[in-house]
This record gives structure tokens, sequence and C-alpha cells, in this order.
């Protein structure tokens, strides 16, 4: 009662001074207020005149002067804003605080008065009664007004109790939270259960436990309200849509309980660990939320605004536990970068803390890699897979980049970068023995990192990551081409190659040839390796090769090429072959395949080499001075010159396509070819730069050398020109051999008429007489020469297909054999 009388009399004074400041002043001191005007002024102060939409001061100023203008009040307009502009430049002590809550209250009233026309003629405010009108004091007035006001309040509470309009105290800070107990008072009224019961049942779904009301449902797989429970159906939504939050927590605890059991299996590794500490730690902070929350009074609605967040980071979490529950290693981080991808600023955060916690092992495993070639990797979750191969496969096959494994942040160029960084580490360790590199790595690391406090790699850091690999890698490989020239004197091996397996040392080839002739020729399985060894030691002595390097000598051998011990047709020529042994590190480079290749190029070199030892023999029977003895050994009347012109003519043309063959093979293809590998040797930055440096130079040759896969046909027709020419020999040796024996048998026929010897036993050649002799001669030449035709046209032959196949050939320096073997154009 007190207070309500106060509050009266306060209105009283408020607007007695209102209506003192608009009198004139010769008007009397002591009028009294209007009764209306005071239930006017007591309805604006117990009303809510708070606007739908808060405009701001500067806005709220501008709408009162457009309705001003609007009106036609320009002069109205104009004061006003000459008044706001210095009503709004009073700052400080004693000004206004809440300027746009005055600007509104003046609007409203505005308003008001134009909608009623019973204020329009009302003049309260602005003109204001006499005080001859007024005969009750101010006393009086005060009691009238706080019975006024005591009425409204109760009509007000009335209404509310009808569900009618909200009594809001006139202390704006205190109107919305009276108000909305007041409506939380009807709602409960409505409801079977109370509010605060349904929230902290909300916070323990939230938790993952059943509530008092709200359960899990296995049947629609979520937390739901029973019908029977008595609800507003927008309660029930809310209570849906916040208990979503628990299914997920379930979803992402379920997760980590079941890796964690699975510590001990092999499925589950550092990156797995990594990831559930992070989901761990993310649900620790979101535990301490709901513990917050749960002491303060809180309705769903404020409770659905708190969860906004912690709902986007569960829902997130939920689907990274779906995604990567098949995954591990490289690829559950690769899978989970993915989802950082996200224009969120919040979820990118989240995910960018997320990844670094479980993309620690990953990164220390890099370090560890390229630093000091350690995989250490139980789970198979790195990108680098090993496998247990020989020392000579260690560089090819003992490390490879497992894709499937490769985070998507880093790139498959990197990726390769630091596979070859540790490979090269591993080679240098296992196959060179050498442990100077750890100084190195020391190095790449003081390079990288300037800070010795900041060492480390991370997620997000690729320059860092970059920037390492590129420091290591660079000076562990400089370091491993130094060991393989230098220690391990790869440039000399790949010349002792050249000279002796390519047949390029032309001395020791040809004293070979001479020294191993008369054993290639027996059969292949009475020839003894041991003696052929033997051989090829006589020939190093015998030639400059004796000054090479002891060691480089020591790995040439003799080796015979598989043969049947039945089969009488091979002989030596066919299974002969040398071998030279690059050992560890250097079959690295010198791979068995290699080595195959190079066995293939002697072979086909060798033949060269034999058919051409063969051709030149030949000639030592063919010279001018042997033609003319043998013409004192035969018979007169035996045209001897017209098969040896023949044999000439033939031997002139194999002589000349066996040595423009062989020119083109030692210079257009081996000395060509080596110049290219020397100058790509050079440039070579790293073993698997040398290695292709190395492939490149002996598939070059084998291309060149028509013994490719794409030159079969060719290589095929010049093997059977070979074995013509070899035939073509034997047929010479043939033809002297018979010469020779028609002269031995001419002395006999001369020593037996000397003698006058009638003996029964002498040969028969002899008792025919010369002209038997002189027949059989006959005969024996018209037979050669059958032969030595049959070989010449056969000869042609082949060598006219031979040179028609070459143009057809895609390498384009088969073009300079074609212009060697006929610059002419007579075969074509």
């Amino acid at each position: 009662m007190e207070d309500d009388r106060r509050v009266g009399d306060l209105v009283g004074e408020l607007v007695y001074r209102l209506q003192s400041d608009s009198l004139s002043p010769h008007s009397n001191s002591n009028p009294n207020p209007n009764s209306e005007d005071v239930k006017y002024a007591i309805r604006i102060l117990s009303s809510r005149m708070t606007p739908l939409v808060v405009a701001n001061e500067a806005a709220m100023a501008n709408s009162i002067k457009s309705q001003m203008a609007k009106q036609g009040k320009l002069s109205d307009a104009l004061s006003f804003a000459d008044l706001y502009s210095r009503f709004a430049s009073k700052t400080g002590p004693g000004s206004v605080k809440n300027k746009r809550a005055v600007l509104y209250l003046l609007k409203v009233i505005s308003e008001d008065r134009s909608s009623n026309p019973k204020f329009q003629t009302d003049r309260s405010f602005t003109d204001l009664d006499t005080n001859e009108n007024r005969s009750t004091d101010l006393k009086d007035n005060s009691r009238s007004w706080n019975d006024n006001l005591r009425a409204l309040r109760d009509q007000n509470s009335r209404k509310l109790k009808n569900g009618g309009v909200l009594f809001i105290s006139r202390d704006p800070d205190d109107m919305r939270d009276m108000a909305y107990r007041e409506f939380a008072t009807l709602v409960n009224m409505e409801n079977d259960v109370s509010e605060e019961v349904l929230v902290s049942d909300v916070l323990s779904v939230c938790q993952g436990i059943d509530g008092k009301y709200v359960k899990f449902d296995a049947n629609v797989d979520g937390y739901l309200l029973p019908n029977s429970i008595k609800v507003p159906k927008a309660t029930r939504i809310m209570i849906r849509k916040l208990c979503e939050l628990g299914w997920l927590y379930q979803k992402v605890i379920g997760y980590i309980s079941d890796n964690l059991d699975g510590f001990s299996s092999e499925n589950v590794g550092k990156v797995a660990k990594a990831f559930c500490s992070a989901l761990q730690d993310e649900l620790l902070g979101y535990d301490k939320l709901l513990t917050v929350l749960q002491s303060h009074d809180l309705s769903l609605r404020r409770l659905s605004v708190w969860l906004v967040e912690p709902m986007v980071k569960m829902r997130r979490m939920a689907v990274l536990v779906d995604s990567c529950r098949s995954l591990k290693g490289g690829a559950m981080a690769g899978a989970i970068h993915l989802h950082a991808q996200h224009g969120d600023p919040l979820l990118h955060d989240f995910m960018k803390q997320l990844l670094q916690k479980l993309s620690s092992p990953l990164f220390e495993m890099v370090r560890s890699w390229v630093l000091e070639g350690d995989l250490q990797d139980s789970y198979s979750e790195f990108f680098i897979s090993e496998q247990s191969v020989k020392p000579e496969s260690l560089w090819r096959e003992g490390y490879k980049v497992n894709h499937l494994m490769l985070p998507s942040f880093i790139s498959k160029s990197l990726a390769h970068q630091i596979l070859r960084t540790g490979k090269s580490i591993n080679f240098l360790k296992v196959c060179c023995n050498d442990h100077s590199w750890a100084e190195l790595s020391t190095e790449a690391v003081s390079a990288t990192w300037t800070n010795p406090k900041r060492r480390g790699l991370g997620y997000g850091e690729t320059n860092a990551l970059e920037s390492l690999v590129t420091e290591s890698s660079k000076r562990i490989d400089k370091h491993l081409m130094d060991v393989v020239f230098n220690q391990y004197k790869f440039k000399e091996h790949c010349l002792a190659i050249k000279h002796y397996i390519l047949l390029g040392q032309g001395d020791f080839v040809q004293y070979l040839m001479e020294v191993i002739e008369p054993v290639l020729m027996e059969p292949a399985n009475t020839i003894s390796l041991l003696h052929l060894s033997g051989l090829l030691q006589k020939s190093i002595l015998s030639s400059s090769a004796q000054y090479d390097n002891p060691d480089i000598l020591d790995r040439l051998t003799v080796k015979m090429m598989p043969h049947g011990t039945n089969r009488i047709k091979d002989i030596g020529w066919d299974v002969f072959s040398l071998d030279y042994d690059p050992r560890v590190p250097l079959n690295t480079i010198f791979t068995e395949s290699a080595m195959g290749n190079y066995l293939k190029i002697f072979n086909f070199l060798w033949k060269i080499r034999r058919v051409e030892h063969g051709i030149l023999r030949s000639w030592k029977a063919m010279k001018p001075n042997l033609s003319t003895s043998l013409l004192t050994k035969l018979p007169k009347g035996v045209k001897f010159q017209v098969v040896l012109r023949r044999c000439q003519v033939l031997w002139g043309q194999m002589s000349h396509f066996l040595t423009n063959l062989q020119s083109y093979v030692m210079f257009e293809v081996l000395e060509v070819s080596w110049d290219k590998f020397c100058n790509e040797m050079k440039a070579s930055k790293d073993l698997d730069d040398l290695i292709d440096a190395h492939d490149k130079y002996l598939s070059s040759i084998i291309e060149k050398s028509l013994l490719g896969e794409s030159c079969k046909d060719l290589i095929k027709t010049l093997l059977m020109l070979f074995d013509v020419i070899l035939r073509f020999t034997s047929v010479l040796d043939r033809f002297y051999e018979g010469i020779n024996e028609f002269g031995s048998s001419k002395n006999k026929m001369k020593k037996g008429k000397g003698l006058k010897s009638k003996s029964l036993e002498t040969d028969s050649w002899v008792n025919e007489g010369r002209k038997a002799v002189t027949q059989r001669a006959g005969e024996f030449l018209k037979n050669m020469g059958h032969d030595f035709d049959e070989i010449s046209k056969e000869y042609l032959l082949l060598l006219k297909g031979f040179i028609c196949q070459l143009p057809m050939q895609q390498h384009v320096d088969l073009k300079f054999l074609l212009f060697r073997l006929d610059f002419t154009e007579i075969h074509v």
C-alpha cells in the first residue's frame, strides 16, 4: 500500500512538472493536474512498449523525422532534427543513456494520440485548463491516483490469470524475466511434467543416460518422450531434437570403447589411438559443459541455444566415426582431412585441432624415416611399406609407396621424395656399410629449423615438412652418389663391361678368338669350363688387359650357356660367353635382368666376331700367291680360275656386309650410347637418376643393335645371313682341302712313275692315271661351283630382304645402317 501510494505521488508530481513547464509565466504557480492526464500517464508507464524489431537510435530519429515530413510538417521536422542533434550530443554525467527508448516513447505517444480521437481534443500535456476549474487539492488527487493505480494492477492481474495481457514492471531489466516466469507458470499448469524435469532428463540423455521420462527406444533408434506424457507438440519436437545429441554421443563413445578394447589387436594402430584420444578430449570438454548447465535454472529453449555448438561438433564427430570405422593410418588421416575442407570457421578450427592430434604419429614416422631411415610401423599405417628382400633388391623392391595409406594432405611427388630419402639411408647402411650419413641428418634439421626449441612436424605445417625432406634428401643423395662413384668405382666398372662384355678391348678380343677357336669347334658337352677359364687368363696376360685393375679382372669369368648333354649339334661357339660379377652394392644398378641384357648383346657381338673371324681366315687361303700355288697342284685343263673368281666376288660381298655392320654397331651404337650415358651419369643427382640413365643406355644399345622386341623378324633374317656366311666359309675350306688332295695325288703319281712301282695297294687315283684325276677334278670344281652358286643366291636373297626391312624400323639410327649397307641402292 505504501509503495503504491508513493508511486502515485511520483506520477502526479511528474505530470504536475510537465504541465508547469508548459504554462505561461503569468499563470498561477499552484496548478492541480487533470485526473485524465494522470490516468494516461499511468497507462503509459504500466504498458509494455518494446518494439518487435529493435532499431538503433539514429534509425528511430530518422523514422520520426520522415513521419513528420509525410504529414507536411516540414518546419516541425527541421526543429526536431535540430533538437535531436543537441539531444544526441549530450554525454557524460546527468545525460540520458537510453536515448533510443526516449525516442520510441515519444513516437508511440504521438501515434497513440493520433489514433484516439478523444485525446485529439484533450488538452492534457498541451492545452491545460486554468486553475479556476479545479476545486480539489493535490492531496485528494493523489489519493485518487493511488486508487486508480491499484485498480489497474488488479485488472491486469485478473487478465493474466485468464491468459490475457502480461503485466510488465516499469524496470526494463526485470520486465522480460517477470514475463517469462509468469508465462512458464501458465505452461506448467497445462503439462503433466514440469519443464525443470524435462530439462534434467535432456541433460542426462545428452550424456548417454536415460532420463526419468525421456528414454531410448530401440524401435526408432533414438530417445523419445512417451506419448502418455502430456506436453505441447512444440515441446515434444524440441526434446526430440535435443536428444539427438545423446544419440550422437553414444555413437562416438561406442567407437572409442571398441578401439580401446582392441588396442592389442593389429587392426588398431597409432593413428586410430590418437584419433580416439582427440575424441576423448572433446568429450571431456563436452561433459564439463553439461555439468555447468546442470547447475543453472534453464528452460528447454535456452538449453537449445547452449547446445548449438556442441551439436555441430558432435554431428561432425559422428560423421568422422562412421567414415573412419574401417580405415587406419594415413587413409584415416586423409579421410578426416577431406572433412576439414569446410567454410564454417567453427568446424574448420575444430577439425584442425582434431587433425593436429591424430596426425602426430604419422608425422613422427615421416621424421624418423627421412632422418634415420627407421620405419616404425608395427600396424602398417605408414604410406611407405617394407618388403623382406635380398640386399641387391633393396633399392628396387625393398620399399614402396602404399597409395592406399597416403593422406590427401601429402602430395604424391613429396611422398616419392620421402620414400627415396629414407631408402637412400637404408641403402647406405645395409648395402654400402656406411654410417657417416648421421651427421648429414643433423645438418638437415639445423637447416630446416633455426629455432632449436621448435623442431617438430604437425598438420598444417606443409612448408616445414617439404623443407625438411628437401634438405635431408639433398644431403643424403649427394653423399650416396659420392660413395657409389668414389668408393665403389661405378664408372670404372661400366667401362670394364664395355671393354670385355661388349668386346670393346680390340687386342684382347682378337687374341681370345685365336686362342679359343680350336676348343670352341668341339662339341659343347666335351668342353671343360676350367680349360676355358685358363684360356681367358692367357688372353688377358697376352694383351693390354693385363694392366687393368685386378679387382675388375677378378670379376671377369667364363660362362657356358645352358645346353643338353645329348645334343651333339651344339658346339663351343654356341654356348661360350663372358660374364661380369658386379657384386653388392653395384648389383643394384647391374641387376640380374641388366646382366641378362648384357649377355644378350655379348652373344650378338660374339656372333659377328665369329663370322668375321671365319671370313678373315678364308681370306688367307685366297691370297694371290696361294692361288698361284694351287694352280700348279691341279692337272692341266681344269678351269680353276672361274670358280676361284666366283668365290672372291662372293667373299667380297660378305666382307663388305660384315665390315659395315660391325662398324655401325661399334661406332653408331656402342660409342654414341656410351657418350650419352657418360653425360647423363655426370648429371645424375640421386641413385634413381643413375639407374634410369643406365637402363636408358642399355635399352638404347638393344634397340639399335636390332635386339629389341620390334626387330624380331629383322634379327632373325640377320642370323640367317650369319649362318649362310659360316656355311660359305665351311664350303670354302672344303674347296681348298679338295684342291690340296688333288695336289698330293699328283705328287704320288710322279713318285709312282719314277720308282716304276707295280704294287696293287697304290692309291686309286694314282692307278687311274692323269686322265682320271683330271676328270675327277673337273667334277669336283663343278660341284663346288654349284654349291657356291646356291650360297650366293641364298645370301643375296636374304640380304635384299634384310635391307628392305630396315626402312620399316622405328629407330632413326637404323637409317645409318641402311646407308652403309646399300648406299648405291643396288639391293632395293
